[in-house]
């Protein structure tokens, strides 16, 4: 037989997890079709050399906001998706409400989107679905049920206000939506803050006359988190549903989805890399509204336990909220308004949002499982496998299981770099991100068996090497459900050691 792809000398998670082993992949039909120690006398349409490299799954992202079609001044699907691959990821997740004119809420909106964006993927790519509150006051919440059987992969409910085609739900509308979505099997994802909580604070301290970076994050208190995790556990409880806090950004809240896991609930949560590595108190004193996003940023406290969450559970995966805006910097699309940095713009009146797509895998790969926060099966599982298994993807996705999708995440553990807001593919050239420096970066993606992103020896930037429409629509495959247990034993092999010093050599800097 003649493969179409091997992919020689990969270093890839042994069978027990944690382990590594040198083989070599072998790929026909776009579908991972065996493992070999030698491949002498083997034939294959192309070659790839790992080097030695590590092998990953191929990544996921699955909570994206690209933007299109409708707003492309901030990113086109192409933009978006020429990050991801760069960044290692070979299939995203796509949010429902970045749309005009109309937001993702029914089947016919549904396929307005799929007819923009399809010609532009250059990963694979889902769909989340919508509901909001008007669909409950308009009684149209059998759209639910159409749009999980036209294929999303869950659907998006809003505590606080999005975008005017996307609007927030009342507490009442969201028990409405918990129902309707419980029949789909299927989770529904929350931006969980308390909308009353916010909307008061924000307008007191902008009374006050508060215009510095850090207030933002104050007005969006962590209470407002807090109180909202709670009513969606309350809610999820009482109904069945599937409840997934997106975007989680504090502490507390790890803790509170750890214990109704411990109960037996049917509830998950998702960290983004920012909340993992940068503090409000810093980063928004530093870059001000180019580091504004919602939930906010929150302190060193919540790096720590974020972190915990995810080596022991209570937090599921990693994802980006990536959602970038205008800038001035932006000479495309003259004619569209500058979001983030506009003449007389402030704290309060900037866009939030930020991307994130292209550093994800860098960022849990360097500061997770190079500095032992994250065991390699656990970095597995937060960077592919959960999220795959919790939107129905798995095993086509998320796996090196023989008959899986050929999708591969080539890593060098050993690359020393800088994140450079400019040596990017974003659209908008902006990143509180700017200037980490990172141990561990993507070198190569493979995507069903074809190479689409490779880093160039003594080039600055990668290049993308697939043309645009490459990535595919994916559909859930069947209801799948993460297990529900909490990992307390996995935490304490990864070195209890490592964050009780964590702890002590941050106390200084943690913000009560």
């Amino acid at each position: 037989m003649k493969y179409d792809l091997i992919v020689k000398n990969a270093l890839v998670p042994a069978m027990n997890g944690n382990d590594t082993l040198m083989t070599n992949i072998l790929v026909k039909n776009e579908k991972i079709a065996g493992f070999l120690e030698s491949v002498e006398g083997l034939e294959a349409e192309r070659y790839v050399d790992a080097g030695g490299k590590l092998v990953l799954p191929g990544c996921i992202d699955s909570h994206t906001h690209y933007m299109d079609p409708g707003f492309t001044h901030r990113e086109t699907f192409l933009t978006g998706t020429s990050q991801a691959a760069a960044g290692g990821l070979t299939t995203i997740i796509d949010m429902p409400c970045c749309s005009f004119p109309r937001s993702v809420l029914d089947v016919d909106s549904m396929n307005e989107k799929l007819d923009a964006i399809k010609p532009q993927a250059v990963v694979d790519f889902g769909l989340w679905g919508g509901a909001t509150g008007d669909m409950v006051r308009d009684g149209k919440l059998a759209d639910v049920q159409a749009q999980a059987d036209a294929g999303v992969l869950a659907f998006k409910v809003y505590m606080t206000p999005s975008v005017p085609t996307f609007n927030r739900v009342t507490d009442p509308e969201m028990h409405e939506v918990f129902k309707a979505v419980e029949k789909t099997g299927v989770a529904v994802g929350v931006h969980a803050e308390n909308f009353a909580m916010c909307d008061y604070y924000v307008r007191k301290y902008q009374a006050e006359g508060r215009l510095d970076g850090p207030a933002w994050s104050e007005a969006r208190l962590e209470l407002a988190e807090k109180a909202a995790i709670q009513l969606g556990i309350a809610f999820s409880e009482e109904t069945g549903a599937r409840y997934h806090v997106v975007h989680m950004s504090t502490g507390i809240g790890a803790r509170l989805i750890g214990e109704a896991k411990k109960r037996g609930l049917k509830v998950t949560s998702e960290v983004c890399p920012h909340y993992l590595v940068l503090n409000a108190p810093e980063a928004m004193s530093e870059y001000g509204a180019y580091a504004k996003i919602a939930p906010p940023l929150r302190t060193t406290q919540d790096n720590i336990e974020l972190w915990e969450g995810l080596a022991n559970g209570s937090v599921d995966f990693v994802a980006t909220d990536h959602a970038p805006y205008k800038i001035l910097a932006n000479k495309d699309n003259d004619d569209a308004a500058v979001e983030k940095d506009a003449p007389g713009m402030n704290i309060w009146t900037a866009f939030p949002g930020i991307s994130g797509s292209e550093t994800m895998v860098n960022i849990i790969v360097s500061e997770g499982y190079n500095k032992g926060r994250l065991t390699l099966e656990r970095m597995v599982e937060v960077l592919s496998k959960s999220a795959a298994i919790h939107y129905g993807l798995f095993p086509k996705k998320g796996s090196m299981n023989i008959g899986s999708d050929a999708d591969l995440t080539i890593i060098d553990l050993e690359k020393e770099w800088t994140i450079d807001k400019d040596v990017s593919f974003m659209k908008n050239k902006y990143t509180p991100l700017h200037g980490l420096k990172l141990k561990g970066k993507v070198a190569h993606t493979i995507l069903r068996g074809t190479s689409i992103y490779h880093e160039e020896p003594n080039e600055v930037q990668g290049k993308i090497l697939v043309e645009p429409g490459f990535g595919q629509f994916v559909k859930r495959q069947s209801i799948q459900v993460l297990p529900n247990k909490i990992q307390f034993d996995n935490y304490k092999a990864i070195g209890a050691d490592f964050f009780n010093n964590y702890h002590r050599r941050n106390l200084n800097n943690v913000i009560d």
